[in-house]
């Protein structure tokens, strides 16, 4: 529930003007919240000039003051940071600190969702990578013999894709703990899982920009969320609750390569009306 506390609150409105749902309303010279149409969005509680307003239902501990100095990020350097990334397939062995992959999902906890529904979680594996590997390739494997099984015009896009996975399978069958093209033998996986893929993917575009002011690397396994898809055995493995799916994996280390320079790209397809 949102709350006023009525001492601090001066009646300046501005939280009536800015909710969307139109929740809340002056009564006597105070805001009142009536937590009928509110979701919680908290812009109720950033707005208020006085730090009136409270929620007994998310930590308020997370809540900090807008400072100009440790809040703002210039324009074109942010958009330097976004052309410089990279996709990362080379990994050092070196363990990811706790610290740094709890401080890249908290950039996807804070990401907006739809209807603040805030709907996604994470799973994140380390321990039992080699072992969820193994069931991804299995799977990988039985897509790639299934197409090339039964080849067909809308099949055959995907044949050079089934002869990579099979190829990938038998190369770790042959050497376990040699270099493979799944996790590319990063120490760290992050899965982020949601009913709603939208959300997801908004909150793993932040935690790679997170990712990558860690001095960490990612890139996102489509080959791993293929074979998830309908897996039981993984689906079980990761304790998937029913109605969830898994929207991206990041698979992060830190990086064996360094770049120099940004990439160019084709220009941006623009309607101006």
């Amino acid at each position: 529930m949102m709350n006023v506390d009525k001492d601090k609150c001066i009646g300046c409105g501005l939280c009536v003007k800015d909710c969307f749902v139109r929740d809340i309303e002056l009564i006597d010279g105070k805001a009142k919240i009536n937590n009928v149409t509110c979701f919680k969005c908290g812009h109720c509680i950033a707005i208020c000039p006085k730090g009136a307003v409270s929620t007994d239902e998310y930590s308020m501990e997370d809540v900090e003051e807008y400072n100009k100095e440790k809040f703002e990020i210039d324009a074109d350097n942010l958009l330097n940071f976004i052309k410089f990334r990279r996709t990362i397939r080379q990994f050092k062995n070196k363990d990811v600190e706790t610290e740094k992959i709890s401080k890249i999902i908290e950039a996807g906890r804070f990401t907006q969702t739809g209807s603040n529904s805030q709907n996604v979680s994470y799973i994140v594996v380390r321990e039992g990578i080699d072992e969820l590997k193994e069931m991804a390739l299995e799977s990988l494997n039985g897509l790639g013999e299934n197409i090339l099984s039964n080849l067909n015009p809308q099949t055959m896009p995907f044949k050079r894709y089934a002869q990579m996975w099979m190829n990938m399978y038998e190369n770790y069958k042959l050497n376990p703990t040699g270099k493979e093209q799944l996790f590319f033998n990063a120490p760290a996986i992050v899965l982020v899982v949601s009913d709603s893929p939208v959300n997801a993917a908004l909150a793993s575009s932040n935690m790679e920009l997170m990712t990558n002011a860690l001095g960490l690397g990612t890139f996102f396994s489509g080959f791993f969320v293929r074979a998830a898809q309908g897996n039981k055995k993984i689906m079980d493995y990761l304790e998937l609750a029913e109605g969830k799916e898994i929207v991206t994996c990041m698979v992060i280390g830190y990086p064996d390569v360094k770049y120099s320079r940004t990439t160019p790209r084709k220009n941006a397809d623009i309607s101006w009306k």
